[in-house]
C-alpha cells in the first residue's frame, strides 16, 4: 500500500526524484491551444492564449486571483466553448466535436478539483465507482454493491494509490479533509485517465496534506505517463512539482517557462 506520507519533513521542501528509472519519455501532444480567447458578454478573460502541452508532463498554471486559470482549464476540458480559437485533446479537435464525441474524449481525462464533492452517506469505494459513470452510465456504477467485480477492483486499486485502501467501506461524511481529497484523486483516476486536470487542488488542504496531494500527481506523471495541468496559487508547488509552468496576468499568457529555469521570483509580476 502506498504511504503517502513523508517520514523526512526536510523532503517536503525537496522535488521527489524517480527512483532510480529515468522518467517516462515525454513525446505526443496531449493538449493543443491555438488562439484561444475567452468572453462572458463583454468580459474578456483572457486572449490569444497558445501552447503545446505534451504526454507525461506536469503542468503548473499559475496567476493571480481572477486571471482565468480556472476557466482556461475548463476551456481545455471543453466543459465551457471558447470565444476564440481551437484546442486539440488527446489528437482531437474539441472545439469542433459534437455532444457525444465530446464526452468520448472527457471520459479519457479526469478532474480534481478545490471541492471534493463527495457523496456524504455513501461509501469511500461507492463514491470512487462514480469516477466510472462517463464511460459505464447507469445504476450499476453508483454504489459498491451494485458494481461488477472489475470495477470494484479498479476502485480498490485507485484507493490503494491514494494509501486509502483501508477506507473502502468508511462513509464519505467521516473523512478528514485530506482524506477526503484523496478520495476525489481516486475517483479522478479509477478510469486510467490520460490526462489529469486539478483545479486548485490544494488549497482547502493543510501544508503536510498538500504536499502528500502534489506527490502522488508527480508520481502520476512520472511513473504512468499521465499528463497532469494543475492550477496553484502555490509557487514552491508549481516550480517543485511541475516541469512546465504557464501564467497568465492581463488577459494573456505572460509566461511559458519551464520549472527548472524559473524562480520564485521569477513569478511575483504575475500577481502585481
Amino acid at each position: 500500500m502506498t504511504d503517502l506520507a513523508l517520514k523526512d519533513p526536510a523532503a517536503r521542501h525537496a522535488r521527489p526524484e524517480p527512483p532510480g528509472a529515468p522518467r517516462v519519455t515525454i513525446s505526443p501532444v496531449d493538449i493543443e491551444a491555438r488562439g484561444v480567447a475567452k468572453r462572458f458578454g463583454d468580459t474578456p478573460i483572457f486572449a490569444d492564449v497558445g501552447f503545446r502541452l505534451a504526454r507525461g508532463e506536469a503542468v503548473a498554471l499559475v496567476g493571480a486571483n481572477g486571471a482565468g486559470k480556472s476557466t482556461l482549464l475548463r476551456c481545455l476540458m471543453g466543459l465551457i466553448p471558447v470565444s476564440e480559437g481551437t484546442v486539440t485533446l488527446l489528437g482531437e479537435d474539441a472545439t469542433a466535436a459534437r455532444a457525444a464525441r465530446l464526452r468520448a474524449l472527457r471520459a479519457r481525462t479526469g478532474l480534481v478539483s478545490q471541492k471534493h464533492n463527495l457523496v456524504p452517506r455513501l461509501s469511500v469505494l461507492s463514491n470512487v465507482l462514480h469516477g466510472l459513470l462517463g464511460r459505464h452510465p447507469g445504476v450499476a456504477h453508483w454504489s459498491h454493491a451494485l458494481a461488477p467485480r472489475a470495477s470494484r477492483e479498479a476502485a480498490m486499486a485507485a484507493l490503494d494509490k491514494v494509501g486509502l485502501a483501508e477506507f473502502a467501506l468508511r462513509r464519505a461524511d467521516r473523512l478528514s479533509g485530506g482524506q477526503s481529497q484523496r478520495v476525489a484523486i481516486a475517483r479522478a483516476i479509477v478510469g486510467a485517465p490520460e490526462i489529469l486536470f486539478a483545479d486548485e487542488p490544494c488549497a482547502s488542504l493543510d501544508p503536510a496534506a498538500g504536499e502528500d496531494v502534489m506527490q502522488l500527481f508527480f508520481r502520476l506523471a512520472r511513473d504512468e505517463g499521465v499528463t497532469v495541468v494543475f492550477t496553484s496559487h502555490n509557487t514552491d508547488h508549481a516550480l517543485r512539482y511541475g516541469d512546465r509552468v504557464l501564467g497568465l496576468a492581463g488577459g494573456r499568457m505572460k509566461l511559458d517557462a519551464t520549472a527548472a529555469s524559473l524562480s520564485t521570483s521569477d513569478l511575483r509580476g504575475l500577481y502585481d
